[in-house]
């Protein structure tokens, strides 16, 4: 569990929340949501892979962007906020979908690991995960600290030390403290 989860975790407990906590841990909750998007593109390039198929998938990405503006107002988001979000979450799948066919490209196969059936469990999976990053969009952006870009940026550093990985974290995240 990170630091600030546990520290989180405690604050809530125990009833004595500093003003920072809610927004770090807002900020380390939506990270999560994000992370478990970026989690389900390597199941989709193998997907794409086992097909033929490309990354770019217009129709399909053009319904993620459509669904999450029209869910937006629910979540008192404004649409544009959560239209630009997606369309950042979008582009870092796409980001590790590229990195991942290069390199099964470059071995001359992909891993030998059980498929997931992208129509009946990888969509339906992302489908869920909108209304979480929605929810953590929302709670985030309620919270947002005066020096979000500094935050978020410790933040993601202390994700992954894998290269690609914290690239995809930054497109990800690349309009988050945009409100802020």
């Amino acid at each position: 569990m990170r630091t600030t989860h546990l520290a989180f975790t405690c604050c809530l407990a125990l009833s004595g929340c500093s003003a920072a906590a809610p927004s770090t841990a807002n900020l380390e909750t939506l990270l999560d949501a994000i992370e478990r998007r970026l989690d389900l593109a390597e199941a989709v390039a193998l997907h794409k892979w086992d097909r033929g198929q490309p990354v770019q998938a217009v129709e399909r990405e053009q319904q993620v962007l459509t669904s999450a503006r029209q869910a937006a107002t629910a979540y008192q988001l404004d649409p544009a906020r959560a239209e630009a979000f997606f369309a950042d979450q979008i582009e870092a799948s796409k980001l590790l979908q590229y990195y991942l066919l290069d390199s099964w490209h470059r071995e001359r196969q992909a891993p030998d690991r059980p498929r997931r059936d992208l129509g009946q469990d990888v969509r339906p999976t992302l489908d869920r995960l909108q209304a979480q990053l929605l929810v953590a969009l929302a709670r985030f952006d309620q919270s947002a600290s005066i020096n979000c870009p500094g935050y978020l940026a410790d933040a993601l550093q202390r994700r992954t030390h894998e290269a690609t990985r914290h690239l995809a974290l930054i497109r990800a995240t690349g309009q988050l403290c945009k409100n802020t």
